[in-house]
């Protein structure tokens, strides 16, 4: 059988599109066709279906989000100005319509009692981003940037509790700079 020819790259953030837009239920063979302009067929040879789809576009969400993630702190002055800038990105994505969830969250929370294998890369995913966090928040402590009252690893949740806690938040159309001010307070309470 002769393998499909694609750019993968544009057909897994296609597919990571539908995914957040539509959720992965929602979400038909057809919609799926529509957005990477792959045929069904081709769909099942290169990711075997629909399922198989949604895990390499969680993979590619993932890694692409992680070198943002590293590029960001790499190149900021300072562990705080990088999280300032993380939870900037975080508000202007939730300020644009069509993309308020993150692909992990949204599939994990709609995914979690469905098909508990899926859950469980999607929670990896996730702690790893936590802990990614808790290191810069260590770091941030060892350069007397933010208080040592507080453990890292505690720091990472509440930010992370925080950051899917403006994400859901954002599906109820606060008004103008609300957003921006419970970033602030996330920053301002790992300080």
């Amino acid at each position: 059988m002769r393998s499909a020819e694609f750019d993968r790259d544009r057909v897994l953030r296609s597919a990571m599109d539908v995914f957040i837009t539509k959720g992965y239920s929602n979400t038909s063979m057809q919609d799926l066709k529509h957005a990477t302009g792959l045929h069904p067929g081709s769909i099942y040879c290169a990711f075997k279906n629909k399922r198989g789809l949604l895990l390499a576009a969680l993979e590619h969400y993932r890694n692409q989000r992680y070198t943002q993630f590293v590029t960001l702190f790499s190149q900021s002055p300072s562990v705080i100005e990088a999280i300032t800038a993380y939870l900037d990105q975080v508000v202007d994505e939730c300020e644009r319509e069509q993309i308020k969830d993150c692909l992990l969250q949204k599939s994990l929370s709609e995914l979690a009692q469905q098909d508990v294998e899926v859950a469980d890369v999607i929670s990896h995913m996730l702690k790893q981003w936590q802990q990614a966090l808790a290191e810069q928040l260590l770091l941030a402590q060892q350069h007397n940037e933010i208080s040592h009252e507080r453990d890292s690893q505690q720091l990472a949740q509440f930010l992370v509790m925080g950051i899917y806690g403006i994400r859901t938040f954002s599906h109820t159309h606060p008004e103008a700079g609300v957003l921006r001010r419970l970033a602030q307070d996330l920053i301002d309470y790992i300080k």
